[in-house]
């Protein structure tokens, strides 16, 4: 009998100890916040005086493809700059006084500089974004036009109507900046209502590519008209090839030139400048102001060249076909 109590004892101690102890919860993955929406949170209100200055921006962030609204976007830039110039002022003080050996006084005065070029790189760069994702489609859409318009060809040859053209060029396997194009057209006749005229119209408008709007309107009118429309693309499609060939040959010239340019900039001239400035620290003398020969090779080396080198691919990737 007594083991039996003991026994009845133990278990209802063990149920009670179960029933406290309960399982956890499994924890919410933390939800990662877009940046743009951060800034819009924080400083959203707050940004309507500075609208005015962006006027233009909207524009080229509906070009751009960017899905941000204008706001937030303004938002992030004022945000963004804030904390740039704030870290430049810290940083470039602490870079100069305690890696380069310069006195306080002029460290600090760099970072007063060093803060001023960072607001001014900063609202620059998120200003020149848009644009440079507007002129990257337009680019890559042109690239792509003499081969997409003999895509849309074939398919138009074959009786595909315009709505499954388009449905057929948004679920290709290759990833095309067309591509793109056509889904925010099959979602403006799946999702909104809009026909597929309204919705070439909508596309043709939002564009940043001048051959692209005039291949959608000149779609649009042979859709009208009721006119031949493969013939229509043939056609399209031959003289974009023209255009590319000659655009091929005009890119192979300006490669030639910015190769010389390269070589001119990015390793003649940083090799004299070095040389120069050894042969001045030996003798002595070539300081420049507070900067001395060492302390303007490393900032040629460490600062100049990077720099340079990243402007050149810049350029390249901008001015690069794709196809």
């Amino acid at each position: 009998m007594k083991e039996s109590k003991t026994l009845e004892k133990l278990k209802r101690f063990f149920d009670c100890f179960k029933t406290r102890i309960k399982p956890k919860a499994p924890q919410e993955k933390l939800k990662l916040e877009k940046p743009h929406s951060i800034a819009y949170r924080v400083i959203g209100e707050k940004t309507g005086r500075f609208l005015p200055l962006f006027k233009d921006l909207d524009l080229n962030l509906h070009k751009s493809g960017l899905k941000i609204n204008f706001k937030a976007y303004v938002s992030l830039t004022v945000f963004a700059t804030v904390l740039i110039s704030l870290f430049a002022l810290i940083f470039v003080p602490c870079l100069f006084a305690f890696v380069f050996y310069v006195p306080f006084l002029p460290a600090v005065l760099f970072g007063v500089g060093g803060s001023l070029f960072a607001v001014a790189f900063s609202i620059i760069g998120f200003y020149v974004y848009p644009i440079y994702r507007a002129d990257k489609l337009r680019r890559e859409l042109e690239d792509e036009l003499p081969f997409t318009t003999g895509y849309m060809a074939i398919l138009a040859s074959a009786g595909v109507s315009p709505e499954k053209v388009f449905y057929s060029l948004s679920n290709l396997s290759v990833p095309l900046a067309v591509s793109a194009e056509a889904k925010d057209v099959v979602r403006d006749v799946n999702l909104f209502g809009l026909d597929i005229i309204s919705a070439l119209e909508k596309t043709s408008k939002r564009t940043p590519s001048e051959r692209f709007r005039e291949m959608l309107e000149g779609f649009i009118s042979t859709i009208h008209s009721g006119g031949n429309l493969a013939a229509y693309l043939r056609e399209k499609s031959r003289q974009y090839m023209k255009l590319k060939r000659i655009s091929l040959r005009k890119f192979s010239d300006t490669l030639s030139i910015l190769s010389e340019f390269y070589v001119a900039l990015l390793v003649t001239g940083p090799l004299l400048l070095v040389i120069m400035l050894a042969v001045m620290a030996m003798l002595g003398g070539g300081s420049l102001g507070t900067l001395s020969p060492d302390l303007l090779l490393s900032i040629i080396t460490y600062l100049g060249i990077p720099v340079g080198s990243i402007v050149f691919l810049i350029i390249l990737d901008a001015i690069l076909p794709k196809w």
